[in-house]
């Protein structure tokens, strides 16, 4: 059995015991802070290897990666 399928089991097996809306929305936090604090220690570890630093922060913060809408140009 793989990694990610035995997290699904992990997951089921943690859901059943959810039993109101306050223990879902603990539990969807309890998640959301483990894959942000995943994310933090990712971007720990480029700005210890050098690889960003404040000018790159600071370029990320003036990009604009939106896809332009093409709407008016695509009605029929």
């Amino acid at each position: 059995m793989s990694y990610d399928q035995i997290a699904k089991l992990e997951v089921l097996n943690a859901v059943r015991g959810i039993t109101s809306q306050a223990e879902l929305n603990e539990f969807k936090d309890m998640i959301a802070r483990f894959f942000a604090n995943k994310a933090q220690k990712a971007i720990d570890a480029l700005w210890d290897e050098g690889a960003i630093n404040e000018d790159t922060i600071e370029a990320w913060g003036k990009e604009h990666m939106r896809t332009p809408y093409r709407y008016a140009a695509n009605r029929s």
